[in-house]
Parts: C-alpha cells; sequence; structure tokens
C-alpha cells in the first residue's frame, strides 16, 4: 500500500475519474512490473452511492492485502515483521524497475542466505521449511502412486522433512538430500531415527555439480525462488540426469489460472519477488517450464496448501 501511494496509483485513479487497468496504469506512470503483478481490484460506487466490487479482474482486492500480516501471523515475531518490512520496502522498487534491488545492486536473498546465516539461523530456517512437510507431505507424495520410484533424489531437500515423509508412505524406498553442504552438514547432526538409515545426504550445488542417480527426483517449494530461465536450465538438468521412464514430482503452491487466488498463493508470490526475483505460478505456467526441458505425460493434483506436478521421461 505505501508503495502504491509512493509510486502515485491512487492519485492516477482519482485524477481519471475512472476506473484503470493494470496496463493503463503502468503506461501511465512508466512502470513495468505491475502489468504482471496485477494485485489490485477496483472497487466503484453503484448508481444509490453504495460501494462495491468492480467487475471481476486479476489479482487481489485490496482490503485483503491490507490483513495479510494479521491472517498469516507476520505481527507476531518481531524479529520476522522487521525483516519482512525491510523486504516489503523494496516493492516500490520492484514496480518501478522490475527489480526489488536495482537501487543498490544487493544480491537476493536466496543468493547469500546461506553465506550469512550462522548455523544457527540456518538450522531454524531449515525446519521452517521442513514444517510444511510434516503437515502436508503425505498428502502430496500420495497424489500419484509412486511406489515404482524406489530410488529418490530430494533436490534441494533442506533437513530431510519431505524424505522422512517419503520413506514412510513408501517403507521400500531410499532418499537421497542433494543441498548446499553447509545445509546438508546441519541437517546431518540432526538426523538420529533409525528409519533414516534409509536417507542419505549429498552435498552441492545442483546447478554446478551433477545429481546423484535417482529414478525419481523431487523439486519441492525450490521452483518459485528462480524465474522462468534459471527454472527451465534446472529441470533440463534434472531430465538429462533421468534414466528412460524416470521422471521429477515439483511441489509447488498453484495460482489460479485467471488469477484471481488463491489469496496465500498471492501473498507468497509477492514475497519470492522480494526475497529472491522468484514468483509462484499456475499450473500452464509448469507445464510450459517441464515441457521445455523434455519432459512428458505431464499431469497435476491440487491439494489444499500446494499442488503436485508429475511429469516422465
Amino acid at each position: 500500500m505505501f508503495s502504491t501511494c509512493n509510486l502515485g496509483v491512487f492519485d492516477l485513479i482519482l485524477e481519471s475519474g475512472d476506473l484503470l487497468t493494470s496496463a493503463i496504469i503502468a503506461d501511465l506512470l512508466g512502470t513495468k512490473a505491475c502489468v504482471a503483478l496485477k494485485s489490485l481490484r477496483m472497487k466503484k460506487k453503484d448508481n444509490e452511492g453504495k460501494h462495491v466490487r468492480g467487475k471481476k479482474q486479476h489479482g487481489l482486492p485490496i482490503e485483503e492485502i491490507c490483513c495479510v500480516g494479521s491472517q498469516h501471523g507476520f505481527t507476531k515475531n518481531k524479529s520476522c515483521q522487521t525483516n519482512l518490512i525491510s523486504f516489503f520496502d523494496r516493492v516500490t522498487s520492484w514496480v518501478d524497475t522490475g527489480n526489488a534491488y536495482a537501487s543498490e545492486g544487493t544480491p537476493p536473498f536466496f543468493i547469500c542466505k546461506y553465506q550469512i546465516f550462522t548455523e544457527e539461523r540456518l538450522q531454524r530456517f531449515s525446519s521452517a521449511m521442513g514444517d510444511a512437510w510434516s503437515l502436508h507431505g503425505q498428502e502430496l507424495l500420495s497424489a500419484f502412486d509412486l511406489s515404482c520410484f524406489q530410488v529418490v533424489c530430494d533436490v534441494g531437500g533442506g533437513n530431510g522433512a519431505l524424505a522422512k515423509e517419503y520413506i514412510s508412505l513408501y517403507p521400500k524406498a531410499t532418499v537421497t538430500i542433494f543441498d548446499l553442504p553447509k545445509v546438508v552438514e546441519g541437517a546431518k547432526k540432526k538426523s538420529v531415527s533409525s528409519e533414516e538409515c534409509r536417507i542419505s545426504f549429498h552435498g552441492g550445488d545442483f546447478f554446478k555439480d551433477p545429481f546423484p542417480e535417482a529414478d525419481l527426483y523431487i523439486l519441492a517449494r525450490t521452483l518459485h525462488d528462480w524465474d522462468d530461465d534459471t527454472c527451465e536450465q534446472l529441470l533440463t538438468k534434472i531430465y538429462k540426469a533421468c534414466k528412460p521412464g524416470g521422471g521429477v514430482m515439483v511441489l509447488e503452491t498453484v495460482i489460479n489460472e485467471d488469477r484471481t487466488g488463491p489469496l496465500v498463493g498471492h501473498i507468497r508470490s509477492i514475497m519470492m519477488m522480494l526475497l529472491c526475483d522468484g514468483k509462484e505460478r499456475t499450473q500452464s505456467e509448469f507445464n510450459a517450464l517441464l515441457n521445455a526441458a523434455g519432459f512428458k505425460e505431464i499431469q497435476s493434483k491440487k491439494r489444499n496448501n500446494y499442488g503436485a506436478i508429475w511429469g516422465r521421461k
């Protein structure tokens, strides 16, 4: 909202005296990104002077954006609140230039996070990311019958929370977690359960180093960190590593095709844009990425909080 004010969006709407599309606003203000974001819907008065919702358009109503903090608990933690405020300060830069870091050239969050995080902060971050899979992992992994895939690689698997759900669901399987060495070292220290002998760790950079051999590669909340070109590069590398008949499973928030929701998906998309120049995607966007990498027989199933997208070589 502050960024919208700073950019003069509301002044422009007031002066126009009419509803304006995001494309017209972008053209008049010389901005690049608000066309893609499409995050505001107008409200107008009917003939009786009552405020009613305007014609259905892409994005979120302004009042829903305003209550994001209270709905998602961001205000409960002062440290989290401070960090989020510092990132949301970059909205104006992003809308104006298409780059949240244009003014000072600060590297995106995901590039430097493992360099600047202390071991304690890194463990907390990995634990927070893993919490989602303790809640939703089995629901997503059971969306398709994966029992034929006994050797699995969880790319960017963090602390192994999703791997634990996989071996619980498919007891004959083994899972290799492929993540940065610093992440892997921290995860090993926390890996003490007897069942986790079926979980192994492989340190490396998945853009630079070879992938461990596997029948199935999983990308869970990984693609949303990156732009389309980088995602295609990563998926193409996975496709080349796949054996014939092997596949990839992508677990991500899926935005509605008409971009009217879900609300949490748009919130996460804004967060990814600010933190790491990434975004959440629609099903057709995921299909295009997997097709470009070479995968076929693409299927998807949407669950409560995330979607499961599956492609085969």
